[in-house]
């Protein structure tokens, strides 16, 4: 603890004159746990974020220091999946914001109930150990409905979510589902699982989230996430109309929706499409924007990728079904340089995810 930490301490200890018992009062807002071992200069952010906002807006950290370039005003959970970083914990906690653990592991492993009550505790004691305030559940192993990797990860989360709201107070859990990945029969594990977390649903295809209104799912309970990159695709062929053929994959690979594109990120995507031959076209069928460029094999290529526009209409979907917020997949996709192009792009990307009153 520094001098600057010690010396706050003291001050709260110090009763003032003719006011006895003030010192224990002061103390017993200290968070439960936050000792010596606090890092942040104000002890009282090591408290846990209780308040639960109307509407959440997600935020997935990879690592690096470009947290501090994010638009806080609006983030209510920042999920971490690179290493963590206790100065961003610090500054999360003093926006009213949370901070979560990943959590995964191997599905198989899961099935024994040892393992999986040695992982929760595991899980648990390392939030508390970072002040952290839940965890985010993201097992994207494939498995059969019914069977027992898809019993014991429904038993993982109602578990998991029992043991940290039982430790910690007010703490979120959180499931990452990506749709076309077929870990599972997603409607029914989101339906057995009702009201025991949040669900984070990568999928461009709104129509998956009427599913799951339509068989009962409370909207409140689903985070939309949204693609903060895009998707290369090598073109075997690239014809008059724009269409690019791409190379078959197999059935298996279609299905659990891995394509023969790779990611990109949003800020190369933004310097890219102006040297691109095609310039940025909007589809109206897929709701996305694309262009074409030549690499230097000269071989073409087409990324598809999303903008403003087209989170602005997922946002509107959003509004209107009264889903519980949403999220991005990664926040450091975008360009924090402070070029002034950049700094334009990356604020209306931000933008787009406030909800329209």
């Amino acid at each position: 603890m520094s001098p600057l930490q010690l010396g706050h301490l003291c001050l709260l200890a110090r009763p003032p004159h003719g006011i006895p018992g003030i010192t224990v009062l002061l103390l017993s807002l200290l968070p439960f746990w936050a000792g010596a071992h606090c890092p942040c200069q104000d002890p009282a952010l090591c408290q846990p974020i209780t308040q639960h906002p109307d509407f959440e807006v997600f935020v997935f950290d990879v690592g690096n220091k470009t947290w501090k370039f994010y638009d806080w005003s609006q983030i209510t959970t920042v999920v971490i999946f690179g290493k963590y970083d206790p100065e961003l914990m610090c500054y999360a906690h003093s926006h009213g914001a949370r901070v979560v653990l990943k959590g995964d592991a191997p599905l198989k492993d899961l099935i024994n109930p040892s393992f999986r009550a040695s992982w929760i505790a595991q899980k648990v004691k390392l939030a508390k150990t970072q002040y952290m305030d839940g965890i985010n559940i993201d097992i994207e192993q494939e498995a059969n409905c019914l069977s027992p990797e898809y019993y014991a990860l429904t038993t993982l989360v109602k578990e998991t979510t029992d043991f940290f709201h039982r430790e910690i107070k007010g703490s979120q859990l959180g499931l990452l589902i990506l749709y076309r990945i077929k870990v599972v029969s997603v409607d029914i594990l989101i339906s057995e699982l009702r009201g025991k977390a949040l669900f984070f649903i990568i999928e461009n295809d709104l129509n998956c989230y009427d599913d799951y209104i339509k068989i009962g799912i409370n909207p409140k309970k689903l985070v939309m996430g949204v693609p903060w990159y895009g998707y290369d695709y090598t073109c075997l062929n690239l014809l008059e109309d724009r269409v690019c053929t791409i190379p078959k994959v197999p059935s298996w690979r279609d299905s659990c929706g891995i394509t023969s594109g790779h990611q990109v990120p949003y800020k190369v995507i933004m310097k890219q499409v102006n040297s691109s031959v095609s310039g940025s076209h909007w589809d109206k069928d897929q709701q996305a924007s694309y262009y074409n460029y030549k690499d230097s094999s000269g071989h073409f290529h087409q990324v598809w990728y999303d903008d403003p526009q087209s989170i602005s209409l997922k946002a509107a979907y959003i509004q209107k079904h009264g889903l519980r917020g949403i999220g991005m997949w990664h926040a450091n996709c975008l360009d924090y340089s402070g070029d002034a192009v950049a700094k334009q792009q990356t604020e209306e990307m931000w933008k787009v995810l406030k909800p329209k009153l």
